[in-house]
């Protein structure tokens, strides 16, 4: 295994100073991703594309996905009455690539937008923002912290791609019916003490916080029928925080989130009796956290419910969730596969662009990913116009 020997000491130090020996996998899961020094997201060891590296998004694929996402950006623009400026905040930029798909296909296409834009980078990996600051120096691009947006100083678009499946998750199990939370702790029958990482092992005990019960009261799930002892899934509380920042900073405009996820019924089968914990680690997947640690993301898929309507309390009004596959049908995909029959291309590369794009809209694999638009602000005339994406033809 090749876990990260200083992050394991590190994670096994801090779970030495709690008063129960344990720490909730949650602050295990944090520390992997995001320990200031060693973790997953914050050291050389994130990866992402398709060469020597763990896993990929949209944009590694194509440009198209970025430029169809700049379609619906401009008609945001429009629909607010072209403001100046008006904030484009990508939060979670990846390598850049969306950002740089983004901003080229404006200049080119859109110059009034692109002349009226302001884009934002919000980014926790350092090592990620000093790539995101390379591919974007042709570029005006301001980089900050979310917290560090004054509220309700955004009129734009707050969006993000494979963001919030890597917020910091507690899992619980059920045990007689009950729900318990499932804590991380030192391996204390580890025989050899000269390893060079610590093993940590799950227990479980009462919920660290009475939030876990009033998020699933929040997204209407009830535990006492149909569901088996031994059921186990997750609750992201992180993405309560995060969109009540985001909600703040919003004085009108949008929230797009595209993630891989389910509504809340789906999310909570009774047949998903594993939760939906992935780790990646050199293109391959597993549910195993305890491994690689440091070298691997871990991720969890999104309960869109739980945007929905935690977003209903900060004013967000749900302006609708579709396929990422419709979504950009909607906005021009199907236009761009059709010309690919007129385009004087050599026979591999056809192919390959072909391949990209049917990519993009599979419905079992990046296609099937969720795109929920939320909005504040508007008035009734700026909410009657549907927006392109979700404008599915007849």
């Amino acid at each position: 295994m090749d876990s990260n020997p200083a992050l394991c000491a590190a994670i096994a130090n801090y779970i030495t100073t709690t008063p129960q020996q344990r720490i909730t996998f949650a602050e295990f899961m944090d520390m992997a991703l995001y320990h200031p020094e060693y973790g997953y997201y914050s050291s050389d060891a994130v990866k992402i594309g398709f060469k020597d590296s763990d896993f990929f998004t949209s944009p590694n694929l194509c440009p198209d996905f970025g430029e169809l996402l700049g379609e619906q950006f401009f008609q945001m623009w429009e629909i607010l009455g072209k403001p100046v400026p008006f904030s484009l905040v990508e939060m979670g930029a990846g390598q850049g690539l969306l950002a740089l798909h983004i901003l080229k296909y404006h200049q080119l296409h859109y110059p009034d937008f692109f002349a009226a834009l302001e884009y934002i980078i919000v980014e926790k990996s350092p090592t990620l923002r000093q790539e995101q600051q390379q591919r974007l120096q042709d570029f005006l691009v301001r980089w900050c912290n979310l917290e560090d947006i004054p509220p309700n100083a955004i009129a734009g678009c707050f969006f993000s791609n494979e963001l919030v499946d890597a917020f910091p998750v507690h899992q619980f199990i059920l045990e007689t019916g009950q729900l318990r939370e499932i804590y991380v702790t030192t391996d204390k029958n580890e025989k050899e003490t000269n390893a060079p990482c610590p093993s940590f092992v799950e227990v479980t005990g009462e919920p660290s916080t009475p939030q876990l019960a009033e998020y699933l009261d929040l997204v209407g799930i009830n535990f006492t029928h149909a569901y088996q002892d031994g059921y186990r899934s997750e609750i992201n509380l992180a993405i309560l925080d995060w969109l009540s920042i985001v909600a703040d900073r919003l004085q009108r405009g949008y929230v797009l989130t595209i993630d891989y996820g389910y509504p809340a019924s789906r999310y909570y089968n009774p047949r998903r009796s594993q939760g939906t914990l992935q780790c990646y680690y050199q293109h391959r997947f597993h549910d195993n956290p305890y491994i690689n640690i440091g070298r691997q993301d871990i991720t969890a898929h999104v309960n869109f419910t739980a945007l929905e309507r935690w977003g209903q309390k900060y004013n967000l009004k749900n302006i609708g969730f579709i396929q990422q596959g419709l979504f950009l049908m909607a906005l021009g995909l199907g236009d761009r596969i059709a010309a690919l029959s007129y385009q004087q291309l050599p026979l591999s590369q056809l192919l390959q662009r072909r391949d990209s794009l049917h990519q993009l809209i599979d419905p079992t694999g990046l296609g099937g990913f969720g795109v929920l638009i939320q909005s504040k602000g508007l008035d009734n005339t700026e909410i009657s116009q549907p927006l392109k994406g979700l404008t599915l033809p007849e």
